[in-house]
């Protein structure tokens, strides 16, 4: 029996607890930084697409935020998602009726537009909406704890890391459950830092360095995935060309290769740079985001090869908690220690919200205190109002 501490196999909102009506109070501030995210102004129209089993004290704190800035605020409460295109078939015209009228959209999703047509990436990217994506995220554990990270700390950390991991050569992956994995080829997503444009896709809470190999060598064993969820035995996917030739590894590797029969590729990659996101009770698309964790996207061939222009039906997304990451051989994550949060640059940007070594500290047990999750202190010690 495989037994991973940080993690639970993925189902849905559904299975995760229900927070107290009164918490909603604590919720504010992530909710805050979430509306500030999306640079949210007066008089747009928001969409809140959210599953029937979001918690709706959740939903609240969410719809609070952006009605305290005078949007004109819409909940479409909708059936769960399925992963992958699994129900391909699934009719979703109210829901992307509802999208190409909206400025915003805030999906409250397990699986959502990742795995979906209507909503994929390049639908997104048409429209003028701005797309803020809560995968598994749209909990209160998610709000209390990567939430809370002033937006201004995590820009810092994003454009620190992808200074460091764009001109790499090959960044080698390795992990003490025998993951051992090189990519090279790399393109990383840009760094457009400020509050999204239209047509923009992006992840809360923020996390992550995200990049596309051309070229993926060696073995990744799986913690946690799309498909399997915590597998009962070390799952081992070998990749050569950026191809999976093999999946080694009991009734789980079986569920894998069964998922996309005509086989996978590495499609993308992405490091966690958030030091309060959740790793112990947090879901995967959750956990990715952790300062110092690694997660990479297997898609499914299409007759045979890798096509990128279109929806990852039988994506997969394998989890590695707690990797050591070597960028040109120098030492990027150390046993899943992100590096660089020690860097005089990185401190003295948390150092305008609070105490540095609270503001950066990556054991989110210690939640982030209310005072110090987005408000830049004045000279006075009094930060900016906000809601």
């Amino acid at each position: 029996m495989m037994i991973n501490p940080y993690a639970g196999s993925p189902f849905s909102y559904v299975a995760e607890p229900a927070a107290a009506p009164y918490s909603i109070v604590e919720l504010m501030p992530g909710a805050r930084n979430l509306v500030e995210y999306v640079g949210l102004r007066a008089g747009e129209r928001v969409l809140l697409l959210m599953e029937h089993t979001v918690d709706p004290v959740v939903v609240q704190a969410i719809a609070a935020a952006a009605a305290y800035r005078d949007a004109d605020v819409r909940i479409l409460s909708v059936a769960p998602f399925s992963p992958g295109g699994w129900d391909r078939e699934a009719p979703l015209e109210i829901e992307a009726a509802a999208f190409r009228e909206s400025d915003v959209v805030i999906s409250g999703t397990w699986w959502g537009e990742v795995h979906t047509a209507p909503l994929f990436f390049d639908q997104i990217a048409s429209r003028s909406a701005r797309f803020l994506s809560l995968h598994m995220t749209a909990t209160a554990g998610a709000l209390l704890t990567g939430g809370r990270l002033p937006t201004e700390v995590f820009y810092a950390l994003l454009g620190r890391a992808l200074r460091q991991l764009s001109g790499a050569r090959s960044i080698r992956v390795i992990s003490e459950r025998g993951t051992d994995v090189t990519f090279s080829g790399l393109t990383f997503e840009s760094n457009p830092g400020g509050a999204l444009r239209p047509g923009d896709w992006r992840p809360f809470p923020y996390g992550g360095a995200n990049f596309w190999p051309t070229d993926t060598e060696g073995v990744l064993v799986i913690e946690d995935c799309t498909v399997t969820g915590v597998p009962e035995e070390p799952v081992r996917v070998t990749l050569e060309g950026n191809l999976v030739r093999k999946i080694e590894g009991g009734a789980a590797a079986e569920q894998l290769r069964r998922y996309a029969p005509g086989g996978y590729y590495m499609r993308h990659a992405l490091f966690g740079l958030n030091p309060k996101v959740r790793v112990s009770g947090g879901t995967q698309f959750e956990r990715e985001k952790h300062a110092g964790a690694f997660y990479c996207g297997l898609d499914g061939l299409t007759d045979g090869v890798p096509v990128t222009t279109g929806p990852g039906f039988a994506h997969c997304d394998c989890q590695v908690d707690r990797p050591t990451v070597l960028v040109d051989d120098e030492v990027f994550v150390e046993r899943g220690r992100l590096l660089m949060l020690d860097e005089p640059e990185i401190r003295e940007v948390a150092a305008a919200f609070g105490p540095p070594e609270v503001i950066l500290d990556d054991n989110p047990v210690m939640i982030l205190p209310r005072r110090y999750t987005g408000a830049p202190k004045s000279v006075s010690g009094v930060g900016r109002s906000s809601p």
